[in-house]
């Protein structure tokens, strides 16, 4: 199983992520040709070396109209800036973007969490909060190109270290703030975090959105057979390596436990059975799948199964009841046994091999499929 294992021991921010997860793909160019052609008004996306403490690593310069508007240096804290962009205006800007629309997808997601996270603060809705300083337009570069890497590198399991927040106060368009800020502090609910070591703010909206949107899991770093590791670098210079770290590798357990969650439905539509299965897929399930029962009165109805991983079964119920009529969960934890996975490049197209026990099984990626199909005008099972 392919891991993204993320250690946020200098707190997370967005150029920082992108430039940890760009040092983990192989075609650096085509991603960033891809983020200079995003249409993102006057923004230019480069890739620079960069060393703290004497580790090289990347940082991600983001300029707009030539100018480095936005730098993420802890101390400083937020910069004020005149774009000033609502929910809606950022969403249009995205809906024009040359990206798939799963990553359309993750990039508003990460903007409702942190709109969210403002309304709550403010106490207004979300759709009536205007972004400061995560609605500029270096920030939806930052936000952009961490979801697209995120689709490029493609793994199954993305696992964080707890987030170190830092300590002290931060200057934003709002005045004079507590770190972790107050929209930070509220992201960052259910997340393990710690501060205190360092004087700063370490951990920005941004980067806490992308983490919660994108981890499946929060602690130590899983026993994995490491194949790459990325430093995406911040701007300003501490004691310790001002960077985020990222590693990929291969899960090398063969056996897990996961946690099984089901209810028994009578009074929901199969369309709303269909959205409530796609929001808590959306929101990292292992699996999710309905069947149909009989139940008490002869009353025909669905048995939905949620399949997720230990340590989230919590917030799985949660989603459950917010998106079902259900009254009652019922849980079971199971083990299960697995066979090691890895992903190669076969005739241009993904190719996901899984190996144990005795067996290996090739499977291309349908999406790559699809598109090959495509391009050869031939039938989907003539490609396979």
């Amino acid at each position: 199983m392919k891991t993204l294992y993320i250690e946020c021991s200098m707190g997370a921010a967005g150029d920082m992520l992108m430039g940890a997860l760009y040092e983990l793909i192989d075609d650096r160019q085509g991603f960033l040709d891809k983020m200079n052609s995003l249409g993102i008004p006057g923004v230019r996306v480069e890739a620079e070396p960069s060393i703290k403490c004497g580790i090289a690593g990347t940082h991600m310069k983001v300029t707009i109209e030539g100018k480095e508007e936005h730098q993420h240096n802890h101390k400083d804290g937020h910069h004020h800036h005149h774009d000033h962009s609502s929910l809606h205006s950022i969403s249009h800007m995205v809906s024009h973007m040359d990206i798939k629309e799963e990553t359309r997808d993750k990039i508003m997601k990460v903007y409702r969490l942190i709109a969210e996270a403002e309304g709550a603060v403010h106490n207004r809705p979300a759709g009536e909060i205007h972004f400061h300083e995560v609605g500029s337009l270096d920030a939806v570069a930052d936000i952009a190109g961490v979801c697209i890497l995120m689709d490029m590198i493609r793994p199954d399991e993305v696992c964080v270290s707890p987030v170190h927040t830092g300590s002290g106060h931060v200057h934003c368009a709002h005045g004079i703030l507590p770190v972790p800020a107050p929209a930070t502090a509220h992201i960052l609910q259910g997340i393990p975090v710690y501060g205190g070591e360092v004087e700063g703010e370490l951990c920005t909206p941004t980067g806490a959105a992308l983490l919660k949107v994108f981890a499946d899991s929060f602690g130590a770093m899983p026993l994995m057979k490491i194949s790459g590791t990325g430093y995406g670098m911040g701007t300003a210079d501490f004691e310790r390596a001002n960077c985020v770290r990222a590693f990929l590798g291969e899960d090398d357990e063969t056996g897990d436990e996961i946690y099984e969650l089901e209810c028994s439905i009578d009074d929901m539509t199969p369309e709303e059975i269909s959205y409530a299965a796609k929001k808590i897929l959306e929101e990292g399930a292992l699996d999710v799948y309905t069947q149909s029962i009989l139940m008490k009165k002869g009353r025909p109805g669905f048995l939905l199964t949620i399949l997720c991983r230990k340590g989230t079964e919590d917030s799985f119920a949660k989603l459950i009841f917010e998106n079902t009529s259900t009254i009652g969960i019922r849980r079971r934890c199971c083990e299960r046994y697995l066979l090691t996975r890895h992903m190669e490049t076969e005739n241009g197209m993904r190719v996901k091999v899984s190996e144990g026990y005795g067996v290996t099984r090739r499977k291309t990626e349908f999406e790559d499929r699809e598109k090959k199909a495509e391009e050869k005008n031939a039938g989907i099972l003539e490609v396979r």
